[in-house]
């Protein structure tokens, strides 16, 4: 298989980012994976030039840059962003405290922005640069008391996915926000009861991205909801 188009996903070694990366692979794609401890997916071998991997941690600010600048020198050119890493912090708007929104507002809204400006150049090169803002349903509704806290910092990455949307539609940078509810990760299956079997899977959010990777600038889609069970509106 030959492999051109270059895909960069943060928090690339487990969850929604593992799904992502290796539905991407498997589709031809070269992968930059970012993520704190850096160390190949066990999915790849040692020999594969098409994988790389680099030290990313989202609550620095000092890593964006850097890590594109790597991706740059291994691949020649990035064409897709997967800004993907999060942290849930489960408390509701009244006991939390100004850390602890801050902490998901520095992961869940600045990492991305910052992630995407550093990228944005090598972006815009080929005319149909791609990112995608891994965001959540809660991102489109506050579900309950103990996920206000995160909805709001999800409510800005949505609001982030539209203004690059914006910015980026000239020069063929197309942005999504992508908005799962429960997925089959150990960050979803500690907030559910339900059965990890009836979540989301990670693999179909990695099928559902490589669609929106390929679809042509005129298909654009701002915003995809996904759901494994009935909500009102999602």
């Amino acid at each position: 298989m030959k492999r051109e188009r270059v895909v960069m996903i943060s928090g690339g070694n487990r969850g929604i980012g593992k799904g992502i990366a290796q539905a991407l692979y498997h589709n031809g794609w070269r992968l930059a994976l970012g993520m704190r401890k850096p160390a190949l997916p066990d999915w790849a071998s040692a020999e594969d030039v098409d994988v790389d991997v680099h030290a990313y941690d989202a609550s620095t600010g000092a890593d964006e840059q850097t890590w594109v600048q790597a991706t740059m020198m291994r691949f020649g050119r990035i064409d897709a962003v997967i800004a993907n890493a999060g942290i849930m912090i489960a408390k509701n708007v009244v006991e939390a405290v100004d850390v602890d929104l801050d902490a998901m507002l520095e992961v869940n809204v600045k990492a991305p922005r910052r992630l995407a400006k550093a990228a944005w150049t090598a972006l815009g090169q080929s005319g149909r640069g791609r990112v995608i803002i891994v965001s959540s349903l809660s991102g489109k509704r506050v579900k309950s008391a103990n996920s206000g806290l995160y909805a709001i910092s999800k409510f800005g990455s949505v609001a982030l996915a539209h203004a690059l949307r914006h910015h980026g539609w000239n020069v063929g940078i197309r942005v999504t926000a992508l908005c799962p509810g429960f997925v089959a990760t150990d960050m979803g299956t500690n907030l559910s009861l339900r059965d990890p079997a009836q979540m989301t899977s990670p693999a179909d959010l990695g099928q559902v991205v490589i669609t929106l990777l390929n679809l042509p600038n005129e298909a654009s889609v701002a915003e995809l909801t996904i759901n494994c069970q009935i909500e009102e509106s999602y």
